[in-house]
């Protein structure tokens, strides 16, 4: 009898914590639509911003390096040396870059912004840095599905590989994800920390291979950037994916995968660690 009562009791803790899970799912949802629906509240063009956006950069960064700048590259199935074809492959990588930095940036100040919530004893405030990262990953979903189907029109084909794109979501994910934690953790004690990431980022930006291809790196400093940065591993396997159809980086994506994975874990233990003061001090 004995047994029986500690396995009903084990099976109701398990199915306990199950159905609190699912709660700070649905709540996280819930929340992420709410941002969506707040950004560009009262707007015309509404959640189609984020798209505007994001062609802006495609078409400034297509004018500088590939009309002034001249840089031409080659992609089977695409025109050769054309200013689409460097634009795609532009795009390609401007995607998860700009996915990874607007959450990023948003996420740093989420539980500074937000102290009423901060103060209730009974929210969750593991979601508070989620909610701008999966609203800035939902938003780049609309540059995504564009890019799909210019790549559509402009190579008469879509390629099998697009399947595969959740694989790469999961290091991208799990690394804004893990350096939102670390920063909005630290942002309540340090103020000058979103102010330190916008210089960290502009650097971070140029050391990616995503407005100039990975080949002109110079040799010896080509395979550093691609096993100790996983953004560049990311933009790289994103181009695989959508525009040769197969992919050339699995080994920089498992290696951006345990980085991603090691991050996340760091950026949470510090943020749970710190969590307890949060409300002291705002």
């Amino acid at each position: 009898m004995k047994g029986v009562a500690r396995k009903a009791r084990t099976a109701c803790r398990r199915q306990e914590a199950n159905s609190q899970r699912w709660a700070k799912v649905n709540l996280l949802a819930t929340l992420v639509r709410r941002d969506l629906e707040a950004q560009y509240k009262g707007s015309i063009l509404g959640n189609l911003w984020p798209l505007l956006n994001q062609l802006s950069q495609l078409v400034i960064y297509t004018y500088v390096f590939s009309i002034v700048l001249k840089v031409k590259l080659k992609l089977a199935g695409f025109p050769e040396n054309s200013d689409i074809t460097f634009g795609v492959w532009l795009f390609a990588g401007l995607l998860p870059w700009s996915a990874f930095t607007s959450g990023l940036i948003k996420s740093g100040v989420s539980v500074v912004g937000q102290p009423n919530l901060v103060k209730k004893v009974v929210f969750p405030l593991g979601l508070l840095p989620l909610v701008p990262i999966f609203t800035a990953f939902i938003e780049s979903s609309l540059g995504l599905a564009a890019l799909i189907l210019i790549v559509a029109v402009s190579s008469q084909k879509l390629n099998a590989t697009l399947c595969l794109l959740p694989l790469v979501w999961v290091p991208q994910l799990l690394l804004t994800a893990g350096l939102g934690y670390l920063t909005a953790g630290l942002t309540v004690f340090l103020r000058d920390i979103p102010q330190t990431l916008g210089v960290i980022l502009n650097f971070w930006f140029y050391l990616t291979p995503i407005v100039y291809p990975a080949s002109i790196i110079p040799e010896a400093w080509r395979a550093w950037i691609f096993w100790l940065n996983p953004m560049a591993a990311i933009s790289e396997v994103y181009r695989d994916l959508i525009l040769l159809g197969e992919v050339k980086h699995w080994g920089e994506w498992g290696v951006a995968t345990l980085i991603s994975g090691a991050i996340f874990w760091v950026g949470l233990a510090v943020y749970r660690r710190l969590r307890p003061a949060f409300a002291d001090v705002l």
